[in-house]
């Protein structure tokens, strides 16, 4: 089960696969055409079935609502166009004429035709009061899948599957001009709402812009995997929305040809995209047999290219705890504000994967290393580099400042850790000792003692003077991943990749517990600055809060892919836990504790905003909506919401979380959704 989209409604189940979608002009119907060749419609006051109408004895291809609202033409494989009275719920005529099925029909702008376009190559315009077709325009040398009406009504404009879009003068009946680009059938074909712009979608899976008055495509966009079916513009703005064989929707910026948001949530191809005739909402049907709903009001106002384009590999907070910096696969380093999680900074330098970054004491400084096998310096508040440290010879793994700003620490797959002067740049010492890579390495607080942890299954802890190993910690059975020191420098915490965490007695160099509870290898494990809790993150997309005195796993947060990266930080209202996560995302996490009970709550989202609810309880749980209830229930969670311990707030957007062990841990509930009418 798949996480529930930030501003994602409700989802409407039919009897077989959708279609067609269409919202009625006034806003109050939605339509949905069918594969078994029934049409549901809806009212979208509360989203209830109103009516059924059946007629067509074979699939709908197109439902669309006359420009009064009063009508609804249907397009079906039968080689029919129906109009239906949306009063009666009767057909009230059948337009016979097309020797092949119907693919589209579209209303003109005044309501008094119809066109339909078919496969056999042909589009006809109809007379929809009296039924007589009043012309047939011939050109496609092969399917006509699509016919829209400009919106001043005096052209049509067709796509097919000889790879044309081709524009109709309707009073002459010809073809004024062909648009050629596209290398596959174009599938679906609509106007701006000014008729300045025609956009279509392609079995070439991009997304075309193109400029009515010259014929030029403007844009080609690039996103979708697979053939894209349908293509929609809101009733103003700069915005459209396309919907793909590949279960995605994206919103597009028709200016820039960027894409603003990539909407998942259907379990197969999506064929019909539509906006609500105010603009702030998107209807999608698919072959999932769902249609479902989007808050695009919600997804336009996030910001755009937020967070890392790839997985996040680092995290630390600044010594102050006001800056939060993050290393990532996409090769960047980014500066982040701890408290509002605005964007501060890109730092570039690295010509490839960045794996780890470290503030200095006074946070002026940064280390950083990655793939690319070296280690940097870097100046905070300029982003400058300051050195670039060369020696490994093969990818580095991890970076740690020492406390006291003189020293940084490095290591990788060249199985040694190196010690570096940050004022010289030079290597001042070479620990050897590890048989594989060293994956990890960190100072103790004072300074005195590092801290490393190998593909070998050891951890071990030198001596930072001397370079001498004084302990070798045995017991993972697989790699140890990440090592980090309690913040009295007494404890040591291992991450490894048999799926264990495990605390060791420095000074004995014993394991005093091992938690268990990860069902995948463990990635990162992070301190509370107070020391009582630790925080585990795991490739089976889980973060998990321990007590360190207990053992006890007091809170597990689920996300949508695997966790990389945890830095813990402090603020005058309590603790705060950052996550960095495969899909490039960051979320701060606010950690409300008492005797009895563990509870989380998001504070801020740098990501594309998936809700995870699959398996959380809502039992309990106040604030909730009917419909924010109903999406959550779609989406896998349990209970029935009632009275809640902890009523929690977002800033942005939500995920969900369950806690094992203790208290169901309360859904973020400030309006998930925003019930506007359509």
């Amino acid at each position: 089960m798949t996480g529930a989209q930030f501003g994602e409604l409700p989802f409407l189940t039919e009897d077989d696969e959708v279609r067609s979608c269409a919202f009625s002009p006034d806003g109050k119907s939605f339509a949905a055409g069918l594969e078994n060749g029934s049409i549901s419609l809806y009212a979208t006051s509360n989203w209830l079935r109103t009516r059924t109408l059946n007629g067509h004895s074979d699939l709908i291809r197109r439902v669309v609502f006359s420009p009064d609202s009063g009508q609804l033409a249907s397009a079906g494989e039968d080689r029919t166009v129906q109009i239906w009275d949306l009063k009666t719920g009767t057909c009230i005529r059948t337009l016979t004429g097309h020797r092949n099925s119907v693919n589209a029909v579209a209303y003109s702008p005044q309501g008094d035709q119809v066109a339909s376009a078919s496969d056999d190559r042909t589009v006809r315009i109809w007379n929809v009061t009296k039924g007589k077709c009043l012309k047939t325009l011939r050109g496609h040398t092969n399917w006509v899948l699509c016919v829209v009406y400009a919106p001043r009504g005096d052209h049509v404009v067709t796509s097919s599957g000889d790879r044309t879009i081709r524009l109709w003068n309707i009073d002459a009946g010809i073809c004024s001009r062909i648009l050629t680009g596209h290398t596959n059938s174009v599938w679906d074909v609509t106007y701006s709402p000014q008729g300045d712009q025609i956009a279509s979608g392609s079995e070439d899976t991009t997304v075309r812009l193109w400029d009515v008055e010259s014929g030029t495509c403007q844009h080609v966009l690039h996103g979708h995997n697979n053939l894209v079916y349908s293509v929609a513009y809101p009733p103003r703005g700069s915005q459209i929305v396309s919907g793909s064989q590949d279960g995605s929707l994206r919103v597009w910026d028709t200016e820039t040809g960027s894409c603003h948001t990539t909407l998942t949530g259907h379990s197969n191809g999506i064929t019909s995209v539509i906006f609500s005739p105010k603009g702030n909402q998107v209807a999608s049907g698919s072959f999932d047999k769902t249609v479902r709903l989007w808050d695009v009001s919600v997804t336009a106002s996030r910001p755009v290219s937020i967070g890392h384009s790839r997985e996040v590999g680092s995290i630390k907070c600044s010594p102050k705890g006001g800056t939060l910096v993050s290393g990532s696969s996409d090769t960047t380093i980014r500066l982040w504000d701890a408290d509002s999680g605005a964007y501060r900074r890109t730092i570039t330098g690295h010509t490839e994967s960045v794996f780890s970054v470290a503030f200095s004491s006074s946070g002026d400084r940064l280390v950083s290393g990655g793939y690319d096998e070296s280690v940097r310096l870097w100046e905070v508040s300029s982003g400058k580099c300051l050195h670039t440290l060369i020696g490994h010879g093969d990818v580095v793994q991890c970076v740690a400042y020492s406390p006291q700003g003189h020293q940084v620490a490095s290591a990788g797959d060249d199985n040694a850790v190196r010690l570096w002067d940050v004022v010289s740049g030079h290597c001042q010492r070479i620990l050897r000792g590890h048989t594989d890579a060293v994956m990890s390495v960190v100072y103790s607080p004072n300074g005195n003692w590092i801290a490393s942890g190998s593909r070998d299954g050891t951890a071990r802890i030198w001596d930072a003077g001397s370079g001498e190993c004084r302990q070798t910690l045995q017991g993972h059975d697989n790699w140890v991943r990440d090592v980090v020191y309690s913040s009295q420098g007494d404890q040591l915490a291992s991450a490894g990749y048999d799926c264990r965490v495990r605390l060791w007695d420095v000074q004995a160099g014993e394991c005093r517990s091992m938690l268990i509870g990860h069902s995948d290898r463990v990635a990162c494990v992070s301190y509370s600055l107070q020391g009582h809790l630790l925080a585990s993150g795991s490739w089976d997309k889980t973060v998990r809060l321990w007590n360190v005195a207990t053992g006890q796993c007091r809170a597990v947060i689920r996300f949508q892919d695997t966790i990389h990266g945890l830095g813990w930080g402090t603020a005058l209202d309590g603790n705060y836990l950052t996550t960095g996560c495969g899909d490039g995302s960051l979320v701060r996490w606010q950690l409300i504790e008492d005797e009895k009970s563990c509870n989380v709550r998001m504070y801020w989202n740098a990501s594309s905003g998936k809700l995870t609810v699959s398996g959380t309880s809502i039992q309990g749980v106040r604030g909730l909506t009917e419909i924010n209830k109903q999406l959550l229930k779609h989406r896998g969670a349990i209970g029935e919401p009632e009275h809640a311990s902890l009523v929690t707030k977002l800033k942005k957007t939500s995920n969900g979380m369950k806690a094992e062990s203790s208290p169901v841990v309360d859904l973020p509930l400030e309006q998930l959704v925003p019930m506007n009418d359509p």
